[in-house]
């Protein structure tokens, strides 16, 4: 008995054999995809807020687009300056300080703590001194060390170096061109989807457009709310550096427990630094704990997880799962993916529900 393919499945085999080439293609240009695939997303982010500016109307005549995609590259380079600005305080300030005093807190817990171990009968106390040395190791005291470091590992990697600088300033070049020609790109994509699937796949694409928009809306006033509340509430405490350390904080909590926690760890070197008792790492401990309640309770569930249904544990396993398997450019595309995904699941939830499979008794 014979099997012979209609034309119609001769093709199909023809363009699925093509699209999976294409897949092996990208996955072998991975090294070179960073900066297009950041500048894909920030131009899916940013494109509606270009629309928007260029239907701006002056003196009865709308912005061009391209002086629109400017305004909005300039806004979001003076953002990026911010964000290292918010850093560069942090480090100058509490990484020289961080050598010599961590040994003092230490030598002043282990005054504190000694008598209590003694009371257990335990007489062994840190080595300040020992740790001292370390910390001498490993931090820089100076920026002519950091100088140093960083000629010596330009010398040792300056292929490497180069190509990293390379990638990112290629970044808002290929930005502003998807950003100019941001609709005709979506049209042509349009265009290549088999006419049979078009109205089904365009109907996905807005429930999933619709998922990654609202979850970056909430997750952006999510930001800004404990950017405000950490910044307040480390002020009250009278941290000196309040302002930076809780707007990083706030900034940072899009990054599932890493940004939470490089906060927390800057929040308490400078409890350590600035203040000669417990009083700092306690204000620590009651603003960031309250902060984390308010967060993963109220703001979280409301703003983000209860406006889009998707779960945080998914946006968590999502990030995991893409950065192993395809590293940083996975990480960047795990929230749409996990978008489309979540559509594609709850699409064929529905159909084996209504499935004779399902039905049959």
């Amino acid at each position: 008995m014979s099997f012979k393919l209609t034309a119609n499945q001769k093709q199909s085999i023809l363009w699925l054999g093509v699209a999976t080439g294409f897949v092996l293609l990208l996955s072998l240009l991975g090294p070179i995809l960073m900066p297009f695939v950041v500048a894909a997303t920030l131009a899916y982010i940013l494109n509606p807020f270009v629309d928007r500016l260029s239907k701006l109307k002056f003196r009865k005549r709308c912005m061009p687009r391209s002086l629109a995609v400017v305004v909005i590259l300039l806004l979001l380079i003076a953002l990026v300056f911010a964000f290292f600005l918010i850093m560069v305080p942090i480090f100058q300030k509490e990484i020289p300080q961080l050598q010599n005093q961590i040994p003092l807190f230490l030598e002043r817990f282990n005054a504190m703590i000694t008598p209590i171990l003694s009371d257990l009968g335990i007489n062994n106390k840190i080595d300040a001194e020992g740790f001292k040395s370390l910390v001498s190791e490993h931090l820089a005291s100076s920026g002519d060390v950091i100088g140093k470091a960083v000629l010596s590992s330009i010398r040792v990697g300056g292929t490497a170096v180069l190509g990293i600088i390379a990638n990112l300033m290629l970044i808002p070049i290929v930005l502003y061109y998807l950003l100019i020609d941001w609709h005709a790109l979506v049209n042509r994509l349009k265009n290549f989807i088999p006419r049979r699937w078009l109205e089904k796949t365009m109907s996905w694409g807005s429930e999933v457009d619709s998922l990654l928009a609202q979850y970056l809306h909430g997750q952006l006033l999510v930001m800004l709310v404990l950017a405000i509340y950490y910044s307040v509430a480390l002020w009250i405490a009278r941290f000196d550096l309040a302002i930076p350390v809780g707007v990083l904080t706030g900034l940072l909590v899009f990054i599932p427990y890493l940004g939470f926690g490089f906060g927390l760890f800057l929040a308490l070197v400078t409890a350590v630094l600035q203040f000669n008792d417990l009083h700092g790492l306690i204000a620590v401990a009651i603003v960031y704990g309250f902060g984390q309640v308010i967060e993963g309770f109220y703001l979280t569930p409301k703003l983000v997880g209860e406006r889009i249904g998707l779960h945080p544990l998914a946006v968590i396993f999502a990030l995991m799962a893409f950065g192993q398997l395809f590293g940083f450019i996975g990480i960047l595309v795990a929230l749409p993916a996990s978008a489309i995904v979540s559509v594609a699941m709850k699409h064929l939830r529905a159909s084996y529900l209504s499935s004779s499979f399902y039905r049959q008794t």
